[in-house]
């Protein structure tokens, strides 16, 4: 693997920016989610019982519990923690100096400290994924304070850089391979993709265009997406480059599609981001000047370099080729690719069964952790052998020292990794030492390694479930409430909302798969509509006249549960103008108000009558400050404010790119100045040392005529 120093520092930059995502992101749904009376308050996972701060922080790892030190309430603390955590991130976006590791240190505390109170709201993979590769990230990034502005320090990048390759591939793999694991019948059959795109969390409107493509294209589809996700990662740790490049391009024309069909906030993109770790700086350098030296070749030099090209460099190609066919062979052999001439189509079916499959696994899992291990001692050895050859004694033995505690610290990270990578088969987990499940579960609290696993199952295969709220005041006229994000009005398009995730949204995805009390923050839900909070509403419809009850909460509120498909294309005549089409199934949260004992035995039964704290005072400079910011922001919808900032960044990131190549270029009439300044100081010197010869010249015959005239 060459040099990778470009491929880290645009890893950096790119996490960067997923940091500012979430943060922002989930800065405006903190009052409707968190607050006081929100949704799911925060105050109610840090319960001051007047232990120590150090036991606190043993109990839940987070710096909320300092909030009560400088007058902050734990909503407040959330606030300040987002905002702190969005400047620095924004920071290390737009400033090299801020990409360091001490900063990502400060994102992860930061980012772990909201995961602790966060709840369900906060419990997704893509947080879990976020968080170990932040962790990941202060192995990293550079430390300035040791680094200096020397490159002696930078012989370990290549240790702590493969733990992000080895995320990577755990990510996919067990992406891949749980889809077959789980016995879904839609994955075994080929037909997952003609419900997925109608039935996934947010779809865009690509989606529903997604959604008209045949079925065979569709079971293609999937043959293409098990290739990429089980297939092609196996590909990461070759040492062909072309090999490494290939599976690049493909995770990313996967990530790209999924982008482009649904709104999965920063996880595709954090994605993307990992999949920078299969990239060297031969790739990421730029081709120009090889395309001016490559008109300058002369064609003998074309031939002379063929006809130098060793062995190895043949068989490596070869090497290369034989993997591509094998990869072609089995993906033909096992889905039984067949092309019908007649119909103008590629026919497709699972030719292996879930026996096959399991035996393969356990055939593969447990080898593949062996073939990690000695990837990682190579880049373990090639790292001390850059150590012992730096120069001078002391930078030698610093060299070396850091070396062997990055080394450490990889190796560990490699090992207790391994506990949730074996849990795609359970009997790879068994051949695990003890002592690697018990320091895994130790430091489970801190998500420094997880199991991963999107789309276990293709659910809505009958129908989307959709949950629809409706309110009254006199509990015969029922009004929808229309949420901004998922869908409800069968004639609304499906929003673009990506890298902001509407996290009220994706739980009443989750709510519709079962009955209301498997999701008991449902009736926190429906109890703060019926007071009329308008931090929750807020969450519903950023613009208030746009809730149906803005003038006065309704007095009845109930949820009905229907299914949803996307409507089909018309071939005989022009597009529906509905996007969606519906069918009521079954009543999902009975009638209730305030007061109301079936409500009111909900909330007791949950904990949700408890009453919070007192409130602190907001006269303080720093609450007041909060109040300041909040109110400031909140005239602005989250994607706008996203995409806005998004927007500012690069403005500002392309005058510092055009900045800095004035500075190395200089100022045009500058450069023809010097030019012309230096042709004529050349010119003058070629003159005067043409005088000075010819000068010379004459008293040199002088000269000879003096001593000839004396002879004489």
């Amino acid at each position: 693997m060459g040099e990778q120093r470009l491929a880290r520092a645009a890893f950096l930059w790119g996490l960067s920016g997923i940091y500012l995502f979430a943060f922002l992101s989930l800065y405006t749904q903190i009052p409707g989610l968190y607050g006081r009376e929100g949704i799911l308050p925060a105050w109610k996972m840090l319960r001051f019982s007047g232990k120590g701060l150090l036991e606190q922080l043993k109990d839940a790892p987070t710096l909320l519990w300092l909030g009560p030190y400088v007058g902050l309430d734990t909503e407040q603390g959330m606030e300040l923690i987002c905002l702190l955590g969005a400047l620095l991130s924004l920071g290390a976006l737009l400033f090299r100096c801020f990409r360091d590791s001490l900063v990502f240190l400060l994102l992860w505390i930061l980012y772990l400290s909201l995961y602790q109170v966060g709840q369900v709201f906060l419990y997704f993979q893509w947080d879990s994924l976020l968080l170990e590769v932040g962790f990941l990230a202060v192995l990293v990034a550079p430390l300035h304070v040791l680094r200096g502005k020397t490159s002696v320090w930078s012989t370990h990048d290549g240790i702590t850089f493969w733990l992000i390759r080895w995320l990577l591939f755990r990510l996919m793999f067990a992406s891949g391979v749980v889809k077959l694991t789980s016995r879904c019948p839609t994955w075994w059959g080929l037909t997952a993709l003609t419900y997925h795109y109608e039935t996934q969390c947010i779809p865009t409107p690509a989606a529903w265009y997604a959604h008209q493509f045949p079925v065979w294209f569709q079971k293609l589809s999937v043959v293409a997406t098990y290739v990429i996700e089980i297939g092609v990662p196996w590909l990461f740790f070759f040492p062909s480059r072309r090999l490494r490049l290939f599976s690049f391009y493909t995770q990313i024309l996967l990530q790209v599609l999924i982008i482009l069909t649904g709104n999965y906030n920063f996880f595709n993109l954090l994605t993307i981001v990992l999949c920078l770790s299969l990239l060297d700086d031969q790739h990421l350098t730029s081709t120009q000047q090889s395309k001016k030296s490559a008109l300058k070749v002369h064609p003998h030099s074309i031939t002379n370099a063929i006809s130098g090209r060793s062995f190895l460099s043949y068989f490596g190609t070869f090497l290369e080729l034989s993997v591509f066919g094998l990869l072609i062979f089995l993906t033909i052999k096992y889905f039984d690719l067949q092309i019908n001439w007649d119909k103008y189509m590629v026919e497709s079916k699972t030719a292996f069964t879930y026996h096959d499959f399991i035996q393969w696994l356990r055939t593969f899992t447990f080898p593949s952790i062996w073939i990690g291990a000695a990837f990682l001692a190579w880049e373990i050895v090639t790292g001390m052998c850059r150590s012992t050859s730096v120069r001078g004694f002391f930078w030698k033995l610093s060299s070396l020292i850091q070396w062997s505690i990055f080394s450490c610290a990889a190796v560990a990270m490699f090992t207790v990794s391994l506990v949730p990578y074996t849990y795609v088969e359970y009997e790879s987990s068994s051949h695990l030492w003890p002592s690697v499940r018990q320091v895994f579960k130790t430091v489970d609290r801190y998500q420094l390694a997880n199991s991963y696993g999107l789309f276990r199952r293709m659910t809505g295969v009958g129908g989307r479930p959709e949950v629809v709220v409706e309110g009254s005041y006199d509990s015969e006229t029922w009004t929808e409430i229309e949420f901004m994000y998922k869908p409800g009005n069968i004639s609304v398009a499906p929003p673009v909302v990506t890298p902001h995730q509407p996290r009220l949204d994706w739980q009443m995805w989750f709510a519709a798969l079962g009955h209301h009390s498997q999701s008991s923050w449902f009736t926190s839900f429906v109890y703060r509509l019926l007071q009329g909070n308008k931090d929750v509403i807020h969450l519903v419809q950023n613009d208030e006249s746009l809730y149906p009850f803005h003038a006065h909460p309704p007095i009845y509120i109930r949820a009905q549960l229907y299914k949803y498909w996307f409507t089909e294309a018309d071939e005989t005549g022009p597009l529906s103008k509905n996007w969606w089409r519906r069918r009521h199934v079954e009543e999902f949260f009975p009638t209730v108000s305030l007061g109301d004992p079936t409500l009111e035995s909900l909330l007791t039964e949950l904990g949700l009558k408890d009453k919070p704290p007192l409130r602190r005072s907001l006269d303080a400079p720093l609450p007041y400050t909060l109040k300041l910011i909040r109110e400031f922001l909140n005239s602005f919808s989250a994607p706008l404010l996203i995409y806005s900032l998004i927007v500012t960044v690069f403005i500002i990131s392309l005058f510092q790119y055009l900045l800095t190549g004035r500075r190395k270029l200089g100022h045009p009439k500058q450069r023809s100045h010097d030019k012309s300044h230096t042709e004529k100081k050349k010119q003058k010197g070629s003159s005067g040392q043409g005088e000075s010869a010819k000068t010379s010249g004459h008293a040199g015959d002088a000269t000879r005529r003096n001593k000839k005239s004396e002879k004489s």
